[in-house]
C-alpha cells in the first residue's frame, strides 16, 4: 500500500447534506430520504477516491453531524438527560438540544475550526457495543472498494482525552471500552478488512507522555484480535513520545509532516523496520499545491531511514474543499496553484508513484511552473512591509489604561444587554445577496434593501428594551468573508464550503498576497442603524487573529506577520467608526485561544503576537471608546494572561453549555474588567423561559458584581429564526429588567 487517505469530505460538492438535513429537522423529508442523501454522498466519495488510484481509501468517517458523537453513540456513551429518546431523536438531541434537555458541550477539535461534540462520561454510565451503522458502511464500502476498503476508527485514547469525566477514573472506562474495541475490530476482521484506521491524534498533545501506559493498554489487547492497525497521528508532531510509540504493536504509524518537528524525530531515532511509515507529505488544513523539490527532496531523505513508506494527505481532507477546478473566477495562476480534496488525491498519487520509481517529471514540472507563474502574477507590496516595520510600542497600547477610561465612556445600568452581533440570515436575506451577486440589483437598490433589514433589526432591539443595539449583519454572509472581500490581498472561492459543525458550513478565504483596506468597511451601515434609534449601536469587526486562522493563509511569509497586516487594517476601519460617532466597538476573537499550538512549549511564541495584533487593531481606539471583544467555545484558565493583556474593556463568552466554568475562570483568576457570560445557547432550537434567563444571570452574580455583567447570548444569532430569536432575546432582556429593578428597590432602601 503505497497511496491511502485518512477521511474525506462528506457535506457534497453542492452542500446536499446541509439541504437534507436541514429539510428533516423541519419534517420536509423522512429519515429514510435523509440518508439516501448521505450514502449517495459517501459513494460518490469513495468512487473519486478509486478513480484518483488511492490504493487504500478510508471509509466511515462520514457524519451526519459529528464525528466524536457518532462513537459516543456506537459505544453507549449517553447522559441519563437523553435515554427516554431513541434514535435519530436521540442523536440530534444530544447534538443540538431538545426542549429542556441541554445538548453535549461544544468545542474545537484541536486547533482546527471544526467542532466537535464533547463526550460526558459518569459513573452510571456503562459502555455498551452497537456498530450496526459502521459494519453496513464499512459493507458498502467494500461493495465498491474491494480491498482498498480502509475502515477509520476513533482510537479509545484520543475518545477518552477529549471527554469530560466525572467521577469516572481513566483507566477504569478504557478498561470497560476497550473489550468492546476488540469486539469490533474482530467485526472487521471477519469481513476480511486488510487493515483499520485508529486515529489517536490525541499523541500530539503536551500531555501525551502522561497517557503512555494507556496507550501501551490499549494497544497491547488491541494488536490481539490479529487484523493490522495503522495508528494515525496528525496536527503536530509526537515530541518526546515518539520513541515509544513507534514501538506499538501496530502494522503502520502515520505521521503529519507538514507541521512540527516530524522529520527531524524520524531522522533522529529512526524508524522500526517491522512497521509501515506514513508520510503525510500533501497538506491536508491548506489549499496550496504542493512544492514539488521540497516534496521529493522530504520522500528521499525518509528512504535513507526507511524504504517501507507509504504516501498520504496530512490529516483528513474534510478542512479543504472538494475541487479547486471548479472556481473558474477566479485568475488562472491564482487557481493553478490551489489544490482541493481531488487536486490532493491527485498530488498523492503521484508522490506515491515517485516511490515505485516511476518517471513523473512531465507532471511535477507542471507543477513547478505554475508556482513560477503565480510568484509573477503576485508581486510583494512593499508599502505594507515598511508600515509593520516602522511599528512602535504606543501603536499596541490604549491611551489609558481601563480604571482611567472605564468612567469616560457610556454610563449604563446594572445588567447592560446587548447581542453578540448578527441577526437571523433568513431565506430573504440569502436571496437578496444572490440577486445582488447576479447583477439583478445596482449597489443603490441592493442597499437600500439591506436598510430595510437593519431598520427593522434596530426597531425590534429598541422595542424590546435593549440597552447596546447591533445593525444585525445583514450585508454579511460570513464574518470573515464579508472583510476579506473588502481588502486587497485576499480571494474567494464559489463553491469552497467546509464543515464547521453539524449544518453550518463555512467557505474560508485564501491570502495569497499582502493586506490592504482600500476604503472603509462597516462605515455605512453603522451610520444608517445609529440613524434609527437614540440608543447606543456597536460598530462590528472581526479581530486580525480570527480573520487570519479561519482563512487559508499564505507558506510564504509567517502568520505573525500576516496577523499583523489584518490588524492594521482593522486598526483603520476602528479609527473611521469612531470618527463616525462610535461609543462602542467589538472586535471578536472567537479563534484566538482555537490557533493555540498542540505544544504547550509554542504557547508563549503565538500568544505574544496574536494578542499584539489584536492590540495592535484596537490600539488606536479613545478612552471614551468601549472596547467588547467576543470568544466562543473557548476555556481560558491557561492562558489568562493573554486574555487580561489583550485589554479589552468587555469580553462576552460563551457559557451556556459549560455550566459557568469558562466564567469562573475569568473570575478566579481576577479578571479585572466587564465579562458578558453568554446566557443564551444560540446552536439550540430552543426558547429559555424569563425565569430561565433570571436563574443563569443570578448564577453569573454568584462570581461578578452586577456592574460588571453584560448580559448576552453565547455567539450571534445568524443561524435562528426571528419567531424564536424575538422570544429569546425579549425573554432576556426582560430577565435583566427585572433584576436590574432589583437592585435598585435594594439600592433605594439602602438609602432610606
Amino acid at each position: 500500500m503505497l497511496t491511502t487517505t485518512l477521511g474525506y469530505p462528506c457535506i457534497g460538492q453542492k452542500r446536499e447534506l446541509k439541504k437534507s438535513l436541514e429539510s428533516f429537522w423541519k419534517g420536509n423529508i423522512s429519515e429514510a430520504e435523509l440518508l439516501a442523501t448521505f450514502e449517495t454522498l459517501q459513494v460518490r466519495d469513495w468512487k473519486t477516491q478509486l478513480e484518483a488510484d488511492i490504493e487504500g481509501i478510508g471509509v466511515g468517517d462520514a457524519t451526519l453531524y459529528d464525528r466524536v458523537l457518532d462513537w459516543v453513540i456506537r459505544f453507549g456513551l449517553v447522559p441519563q438527560r437523553f435515554r427516554s429518546l431513541e434514535g435519530r431523536d436521540r442523536y440530534f438531541a444530544m447534538a443540538r438540544g431538545k426542549g429542556k434537555i441541554a445538548a453535549l458541550e461544544m468545542t474545537k477539535w484541536f486547533d482546527t475550526n471544526y467542532h466537535y461534540l464533547v463526550p460526558e462520561i459518569t459513573p452510571d454510565l456503562t459502555p455498551t457495543a452497537n456498530f450496526d451503522d459502521f459494519l453496513d458502511t464499512v459493507r458498502r464500502a467494500k461493495s465498491i472498494l474491494g480491498e482498498r476498503t480502509v475502515p477509520i476508527v476513533l482510537g479509545p485514547v484520543t475518545l477518552l482525552r477529549l471527554s469530560r469525566l466525572d467521577g469516572v477514573e481513566f483507566d477504569s472506562i478504557l478498561s470497560q471500552l476497550l473489550p468492546l474495541y476488540q469486539q469490533l475490530l474482530t467485526q472487521l476482521n471477519e469481513l476480511e478488512i486488510a487493515e483499520v484506521q485508529l486515529h489517536e491524534p490525541a499523541l500530539v498533545f503536551s500531555d501525551a507522555p502522561e497517557l503512555q501506559t494507556a496507550f501501551e493498554t490499549a494497544y497491547g489487547e488491541l494488536s490481539q484480535v490479529g487484523i493490522p492497525l495503522h495508528l494515525v497521528t496528525y496536527f503536530d508532531d509526537l515530541g518526546e513520545t515518539y520513541p515509544w510509540v513507534v514501538q506499538l504493536p501496530v502494522s503502520a504509524i502515520a505521521l503529519d509532516f507538514t507541521r512540527g518537528r516530524t522529520l527531524e524525530l524520524v531522522k533522529t531515532h529512526g524508524f522500526p523496520s517491522d512497521k509501515r511509515l506514513g508520510v503525510g507529505l500533501v497538506d491536508a488544513r491548506n489549499v496550496w499545491r504542493i512544492r514539488p523539490e521540497a516534496a521529493t527532496t522530504l520522500l528521499r531523505q525518509l528512504q535513507t531511514v526507511t524504504r517501507n513508506l507509504c504516501v498520504q494527505p496530512s490529516a483528513s481532507l474534510q478542512f479543504v474543499p472538494y475541487d479547486a477546478s471548479h472556481e473558474t473566477q477566479l485568475p488562472d495562476p491564482l487557481r493553478n496553484v490551489l489544490s482541493f480534496a481531488e487536486q490532493k488525491l491527485e498530488e498523492v498519487a503521484v508522490l506515491g508513484q515517485t516511490l515505485e520509481n516511476r518517471s513523473l517529471n512531465s507532471r511535477l514540472d507542471r507543477i513547478e511552473k505554475d508556482w513560477v507563474a503565480f510568484r509573477l502574477f503576485d508581486p510583494a507590496k512593499p508599502e505594507v512591509r515598511q508600515r509593520i516595520e516602522s511599528l512602535k510600542v504606543s501603536d499596541f497600547e490604549r491611551s489609558q489604561p481601563y480604571s482611567d477610561r472605564v468612567s469616560q465612556q457610556v454610563k449604563l445600568p446594572a445588567f447592560p444587554t446587548t447581542t453578540i452581533g448578527s441577526y437571523p440570515q433568513t431565506q430573504a436575506v440569502r436571496k437578496l445577496r444572490a440577486r445582488y451577486k447576479r447583477g439583478e440589483l445596482t449597489p443603490s437598490e441592493y442597499q437600500q434593501q439591506i436598510d430595510l433589514h437593519i431598520a427593522y433589526c434596530i426597531g425590534v432591539q429598541d422595542g424590546m428594551g435593549m440597552d447596546v443595539l447591533v445593525h444585525g449583519e445583514f450585508e454579511r454572509s460570513d464574518m470573515v468573508e464579508y472583510f476579506g472581500q473588502q481588502l486587497d490581498g485576499y480571494a474567494f472561492t464559489r463553491h469552497g464550503w467546509v464543515q464547521s459543525y453539524g449544518s453550518r458550513y463555512v467557505r474560508p478565504p485564501i491570502i495569497y498576497s499582502d493586506i490592504l483596506r482600500p476604503q472603509a468597511m462597516t462605515v455605512r451601515e453603522f451610520q444608517v442603524a445609529q440613524s434609527l434609534t437614540d440608543k447606543p449601536v456597536k460598530g462590528m469587526l472581526t479581530g486580525p487573529v480570527t480573520m487570519l486562522n479561519w482563512s487559508y493563509p499564505r507558506t510564504d511569509i509567517s502568520r505573525k506577520e500576516q496577523a499583523f497586516q489584518l490588524a492594521l487594517a482593522i486598526r483603520e476601519e476602528v479609527a473611521d467608526l469612531e470618527a463616525a460617532g462610535a461609543k462602542f466597538v467589538q472586535v471578536d476573537e472567537p479563534a484566538l485561544r482555537e490557533g493555540l499550538p498542540l505544544k504547550q512549549e509554542r504557547w508563549n511564541d503565538y500568544l505574544s503576537w496574536a494578542v499584539d495584533a489584536f492590540r495592535l487593531s484596537v490600539g488606536v481606539a479613545k478612552p471614551e471608546t468601549q472596547v467588547h471583544t467576543h470568544m466562543c467555545y473557548s476555556e481560558f484558565g491557561d492562558i489568562m494572561e493573554a486574555i487580561d493583556r489583550l485589554d479589552a474593556d468587555v469580553i462576552s463568552i460563551e457559557d451556556s453549555r459549560s455550566n459557568n466554568e469558562t466564567l469562573m475562570q475569568l473570575t478566579d483568576a481576577g479578571y479585572p474588567r466587564q465579562v458578558g457570560p453568554g446566557v443564551y445557547d444560540v446552536h439550540a432550537p430552543a426558547v429559555p423561559s424569563e425565569d430561565t434567563f433570571k436563574e443563569s444571570i443570578r448564577k453569573c452574580s454568584q462570581h461578578l458584581p452586577s456592574d460588571r455583567i453584560w448580559v448576552n447570548p453565547d455567539c450571534g444569532l445568524k443561524t435562528r429564526g426571528w419567531p424564536e430569536t424575538v422570544a429569546a432575546t425579549r425573554n432576556m432582556v426582560s430577565a435583566a429588567l427585572e433584576l436590574r429593578r432589583d437592585i435598585e428597590t435594594a439600592s433605594n432602601g439602602k438609602s432610606r
